[in-house]
Parts: structure tokens; C-alpha cells; sequence
């Protein structure tokens, strides 16, 4: 059982902080239930739009309280709808998660914040090129929205992993 110990803690760890993690982004979500999308998505939306707007394409957001989820308007054609589950939380919390179960003192913090940035650009250009692929390719929409760019976001959190793993969690302090 001794050799499991370790094992365990990364495990309980991670669970805890999940859990914790969890609940709280559900007691703020829980503030905005009748609001069209909660304000951090409402960002993430703007965000979207202006690097649209940036690439050259022209993108106005209208709230549909009905679909609770904010429609982006792409060069005057709808083209997709920003829900909170697009915003990339859920995604940043199970990442911090699993980060801070190999906890490796204050560069934990550190990468959590450095990969929580990267996630969050990720996002934006997921986002953005998605709405571009159903405005100028929409033969390519349910394979973009149902694989390649749910593969881009997760992707990246599994190179994220690997990298704090490699580098950072696995790797022996050595005192100089």
C-alpha cells in the first residue's frame, strides 16, 4: 500500500480540486441564470467578434435570451452561436486540475496561468475560424464544429499536460 501513496495523493488532489473548482464556476453561473450568458462568456464573444473583425470579417454579436447564447453575425450571414460551455472554462478547470495534483510549488501557479492564457487564444481562434468555415465552407460545418475543433482545444491541453509532466512534475529537483 506504501507504493500506492503517492499515487493516491496526486489522485485525491486532483479530485478535490475538480470538485471545488466545479462548484464554485456553478455558483457563478448560477448568478447569471436569467441573463442571456454569464459575463465571462459574454468576453469571450467580444473577443471572438473583434478578431473577426480583425481577419477582415465583419462580425456583429445579437443576444438571444430564448437560446441563452450570444449569435455572431459574420459579413451579415449568422453563423454560430456562443454558448457558455464554448468559453473555455470547464476546459481551464479541469486542466488547473490536473496541473496542480503534480503540485511543484509556486511554477505550478505560473503554469496554470501561462497555459490558462494559451487555452484562452486557442479558444478565440477555434472560435473565430469556425465561423469562418460555416460562413465561406459550410459543406465542412458539422465536421469542423463536431471533430477537428473540439480536437484543436483538447489538443492543446494534452500537449499542456505533457509539457508540465516532461518538464516540470516529473523532473528531480536538484539542489545547487
Amino acid at each position: 500500500m506504501k507504493d500506492f501513496l503517492p499515487v493516491l495523493k496526486i489522485l485525491l488532489r486532483f479530485i478535490i480540486i475538480y470538485i471545488v473548482m466545479v462548484l464554485l464556476y456553478q455558483f457563478y453561473l448560477n448568478a447569471y441564470i436569467g441573463d442571456v450568458v454569464d459575463p465571462f462568456t459574454r468576453w469571450v464573444a467580444v473577443q471572438v467578434a473583434e478578431f473577426q473583425t480583425f481577419l477582415g470579417y465583419k462580425t456583429e454579436l445579437l443576444d438571444s435570451l430564448k437560446l441563452h447564447s450570444i449569435l455572431f453575425q459574420t459579413q451579415g450571414k449568422f453563423t454560430t452561436r456562443m454558448v457558455e460551455g464554448c468559453n473555455v472554462f470547464s476546459v481551464a478547470i479541469l486542466f488547473t486540475a490536473f496541473i496542480s495534483a503534480f503540485y511543484k510549488g509556486v511554477k505550478t501557479f505560473l503554469y496554470v496561468l501561462a497555459g490558462i492564457i494559451i487555452l484562452y487564444g486557442l479558444n478565440v481562434v477555434r472560435i473565430a475560424l469556425l465561423n469562418i468555415i460555416y460562413l465561406k465552407y459550410p459543406e465542412y460545418e458539422k465536421m469542423g464544429h463536431d471533430y477537428i475543433f473540439p480536437a484543436i482545444i483538447y489538443g492543446g491541453v494534452i500537449i499542456l499536460w505533457l509539457i508540465w509532466i516532461q518538464f516540470f512534475a516529473l523532473k528531480n529537483e536538484k539542489n545547487v
